[in-house]
């Protein structure tokens, strides 16, 4: 008797409260209000707007399954399906007992999970799934991807960065992506996009969660991400209606007032739902928010409001999907001021489904309560509990099936997911002010560029990125005008605004930063790149001092890199402002920049690669280290343009101490053929100072009556003369116990011997006429015939220098590396770069009896003072891939000509293929026959070198592929070549051809 009383008692409190909190309605006709369900969506399977998709009608089939579940359900499984419960699997046993018992006893309809790992969650979900006596449906917030709530997966950039994307079809691909792993993951429901127009810069909890201020732009990104994420049978669910945007409180804390007109609501913060619905979005989450104009209850939340959810949304606005509560926990609907039944009031105020609710045994209790006494009636639940079985059945949880786990982790951290950030970002910076046209950074030769870094957070992608276009030098100092002098000497200083690119964390300027800045920018000049949202620039009233300012959103490593890009125009500049920043920039503003062709970054996917054939040079490379072939290795891959593949492996010598790094520089031996003195002479070509039928004794008076005065100059490149392999110069400079003779060097540098070969090793400064007239005393093969001679670019070496008045080392660098950004390379690397970043080529126990590290090798070269035309220069993989570049791009490099397509052309021929010769000018060639340098399956109009330290440089024109491969192989010993006899390099260009998607 005691429960009976205790429930009359409760039933009359309930009458009372429910029939004086309805809008609209009288006491005595309680039960008209609760049973109102609109007429315009009672009956989903008979009845569709003209203007709404079929998203919500089911076959016959269909609403047979529904039926008959429904039939054949008990009141406690029907009331069951209306709560969606919170579910962690970065929890215990304890909670997750918990689920379960909530599963076998009160029936619940869903789980929301949010924080964990996907495999866990995969697990629980099949747990879960399995003790449910009907499915369960699984949703996530996933706004930016699954990693908004779960670990080991990919995140997406923040619907602001997707704000300023004008190709709505990018937009549409992240909704795909982000599909596609939610129903890998078994979900069901995305509870995204954000709908919310964000108008109040001010925002706590949208802010970047919004795709921006303008209603259009955020209705089109919405509609596009919604297609995208529907496409792959995943219902997204639009938030936070009746809109968000303009509110100064997080609604997790407490409730947000929006004081707009209905009229105002419905011209702005509707449309977007307006259109969405037009477009078949699944679902609605309804926010917790005080609307006055809506809702005539003090302080009364939006989500328990019959005015909004049920007379708004579905009366007027016509919404026939499921309709979700925002969590039920959250402060602005929790709080002491609400109503005590909160899941009750959501329910009869028109949701289907309760979102992370509490005290589901009582609040079941009580709805049982209410339908015992015709509060709530069966009309109104099964109106709710059979459209959440359709939603169900759309989503084939009527023959559910467990989640596979195996290659989980993989299937949903593709390489297509960083492919497409790839992209995105490409799309998404901004650039607001370019004065001057100082974006992108031209004329390199001329530039002296510092970069200073303001911000908390990690700037390591930007700054290394940004030292693979030209020398940047890092200026750091507390002190303001210590700084200041130090950038003195500087033509641009690049600002770094870096920022966490965790999701809320304050990204504001503090006004330390903020007067830096403007300090820097008065007496700099100055490129400003924001690595966080737009709003950070608030702060900044006056951008007159600015010359070039960025916006790159947020802080990610692809950030980083793609506005490293921009800044040196690898890319141009495509993004819009999705909101105003004051009245100095409007949403919409953005300017475009001018494209240069160097060279950018990417993912193999993206040029038509696949990154998991690529990812086998990994092995290749560590097979050779470990077989001792070399102890280090570089290797570049880039394609149309794009560097898709950059490691270094190994260590610099084979005692494992020091690490190769992408930075570091390699004696490049024979690559300097083209590297250094082709270019040159090409340039030559291009002024018409020589052709392919100069002689020799034409080019060079010294080689006048001479047996090779006759050569031409064809001949002469492409190995064709009949010169001798080479000459042993060293041996005419050891005494008699085989040691450098005191004749020809000095142990310390004196004037006549200033050019140095080793460490305490000086050579006398006049030994290149000895190399000279050695050369032209050498024997000439009388037979026409295919014979590889380093003379030919020493001969070329001298021809330079004694035709221009300039020394190779100084032309090489004037007329081509500074300008392209080649600022790691150079003959004599110890005049510039610390010893640490040059790994060792040889221990010499022959000839300077001392490890070579920082020296040339080759002692042909060594002995020229390290400056040669067929060795001497030193440098790294990215370096050599800008010239390869520049070759495939017919001598065009960062929009600069430096040679015409012809002489290019010209040089890339091979004239004597007939003959059995594969040269072409100055170039190698791919093999004729089973002899030659490449894996046999590049195309005939490729072109490169090999080098003798264990290096490669090839491109091909056909598949507009660069491979660059460095190493130290001939260390500690050059003897042995067992890269070469394992066909290392070769072995790894197949896999990069293996790699191209047919």
């Amino acid at each position: 008797m005691k429960k009976i009383d205790i429930k009359i008692v409760f039933f009359y409190v309930l009458f009372f409260f429910v029939a004086t909190s309805c809008v609209g309605t009288k006491i005595n006709k309680p039960k008209k209000i609760l049973t109102d369900i609109p007429s315009e969506i009672e009956n989903l399977d008979s009845e569709k707007s003209s203007n709404v998709p079929t998203l919500f009608e089911l076959s016959t089939q269909g609403n047979k399954w529904v039926d008959s579940v429904y039939n054949a359900m008990n009141l406690d499984e029907r009331l069951g399906q209306l709560f969606m419960v919170a579910a962690y699997s970065n929890k215990d046993t304890i909670h997750f007992n918990a689920i379960d018992k909530l599963i076998k006893e009160n029936k619940i309809g869903g789980l929301i999970f949010f924080q964990g790992g996907p495999v866990r969650q995969a697990n629980l979900t099949n747990r879960f799934q399995s003790k449910s006596k009907v499915p369960l449906f699984i949703g996530n917030d996933a706004e930016w991807g699954l990693n908004m709530r779960l670990d080991s997966t990919y995140r997406y950039p923040w619907n602001m960065t997707l704000g300023a994307i004008q190709d709505m079809k990018l937009i549409e691909k992240v909704g795909a992506q982000m599909g596609e792993q939610s129903k890998r993951l078994g979900i069901q429901f995305n509870f995204a996009p954000v709908l919310d127009i964000n108008t109040n810069p001010r925002n706590p909890i949208i802010g970047f969660r919004s795709f921006g201020e303008d209603k259009y732009k955020v209705t089109e990104r919405a509609i596009a991400l919604m297609k995208g994420v529907q496409s792959q049978g995943v219902f997204s669910t639009g938030k936070h209606f009746p809109g968000h945007g303009d509110t100064e409180t997080d609604s997790h804390k407490g409730l947000p007032t929006i004081n707009f007109s209905k009229e105002r609501l419905e011209k702005v913060e509707f449309y977007p739902y307006k259109k969405m619905f037009h477009e078949g979005l699944s679902s609605v989450m309804v926010g917790h928010l005080n609307v006055p104009s809506l809702e005539s209850r003090p302080n009364f939340p939006s989500s328990i409001s019959y005015n909004v959810v049920t007379n708004i949304l579905q009366k007027e606005l016509g919404f026939k999907g499921l309709i979700f509560t925002d969590a039920l926990n959250m402060k602005a609907i929790s709080n002491s001021n609400m109503p005590s039944e909160i899941n009750f009031e959501a329910f009869m105020a028109g949701n289907d489904v309760l979102l992370f609710p509490e005290n589901i045994p009582l609040a079941i209790e009580k709805f049982k309560l209410a339908y015992s006494t015709n509060l709530i009636t069966e009309e109104r639940l099964a109106f709710s509990v059979k459209k959440i079985l359709k939603f169900k059945y759309k989503a084939g949880l009527n023959s559910f099936k467990p989640i596979v786990t195996n290659n989980l982790y993989n299937e949903l951290n593709s390489p297509e997911n960083e492919a497409l950030n790839y992209e995105l970002y490409e799309n998404a910076i901004t650039v607001l002010k370019n004065t001057a046209l100082v974006l992108p950074i031209k004329n390199l030769e001329s530039q002296k560029i510092a970069y200073v870094k303001i911000g908390d957070d990690t700037n390591d992608s930007f700054v290394s990125t940004l030292k693979k276009y030209a020398d940047i030098t890092v200026i750091s100092d507390t002190n303001l005008d210590s700084l200041q002098m130090k950038l003195k000497p500087f033509t641009t200083v690049i600002i770094g605004y870096h920022k966490s690119d965790v999701a809320f964390k304050n990204s504001d300027l503090k006004s330390d930063e903020l007067f830096k800045i403007n300090y820097l920018a008065k007496n700099n000049n100055v490129i400003l790149d924001i690595f966080a949202k737009p709003y950070s620039l608030l702060p900044i009233t006056n951008f007159d001092d600015i010359e070039g300012l960025v916006v790159s959103y947020q802080n990610s490593d692809i950030a980083q890199i793609v506005s490293a890009e921009l800044i040196f125009g690898a890319i141009d500049a495509k993004g819009k402002l999705p909101v105003s920043i004051n009245t100095n920039f409007k949403v919409n503003d953005g300017l475009a920049t001018e494209k240069l062709n160097r060279l950018g970054f990417t993912t193999p996917e993206n040029v038509g690669m696949n990154s998991a054939i690529l990812a086998q040079i990994d092995a290749l490379a560590k097979k050779a280290i470990s077989a001792k072939m070399a102890p280090g290795i570089q290797v570049l891959v880039a394609r149309n343009g794009k560097v898709i593949y950059q490691k270094s492996f190994g260590y610099h010598t084979y005692d494992s101490t020091l690490k190769v790094k992408d930075s570091d520089i390699y004696d490049v031996a024979s690559l300097t053929k083209i590297l250094a003195t082709l270019p040159n002479v090409m340039l030559q070509y291009d002024q018409q100072k020589i052709n392919l039928e100069t002689t020799l004794g034409e080019m060079s008076p010294i080689f006048k009556n001479t047996n090779k005065q006759d050569i031409h100059f064809k001949e002469l490149l492409s190995h064709y003369a009949g010169l001798v392999a080479g000459i042993p110069f060293y041996k005419a400079t050891m005494d008699k116990s085989k040691f450098p003779s005191e004749k020809y060097f000095r142990r310390v540098s004196e004037e006549q011997f200033s050019k140095q070969l080793g460490d305490s090793l000086f050579i006398r400064n006049d030994f290149h006429d000895t190399i000279m007239k050695m050369i032209i005393k050498s024997k000439l093969s009388l037979k026409k015939e295919y014979k590889y001679s380093d003379l030919t670019f020493m001969i070329l070496k001298d021809y330079l220098e004694n035709t221009t008045g300039k020394k190779l080392e100084d032309l090489i660098q004037e007329n081509f590396y500074h300008s392209l950004g080649m600022n790691n390379s150079t003959f004599n690397p110890l005049r510039k770069f610390d010893k640490n970043r040059i790994p060792p080529t040889e221990i010499d126990t022959y000839f300077r009896h001392q490890i070579l590290q920082g020296y040339v090798n080759d002692l042909s070269a060594a002995l020229e003072g390290g400056v040669s035309g067929h060795a001497g220069i030193f440098s790294n993989a990215m370096d050599v891939a800008k010239m390869m570049e520049l070759y495939l791009q017919k001598g065009n490099y960062g929009n600069h000509q430096y040679f015409s397509e012809k002489t290019f052309n010209d040089f890339n021929t091979c004239y004597f293929c007939a003959a059995g010769n594969r040269r072409g000018i100055g170039f190698d060639k791919p093999q004729l026959g089973a002899e030659g340098p490449t894996c046999g399956c590049a195309s005939m109009t490729s072109f490169g070198h090999t080098g003798f330290t264990g290096t490669m440089a090839w491109a091909d024109p056909e598949t507009q592929i660069v491979y660059v491969f460095l190493s130290n192989r001939t260390f500690p010993l050059a003897t042995e070549n067992k890269l070469s006899k394992e066909n290392i390099r070769e072995d790894i260009q197949e896999v990069i051809y293996n790699a191209i998607i047919k």
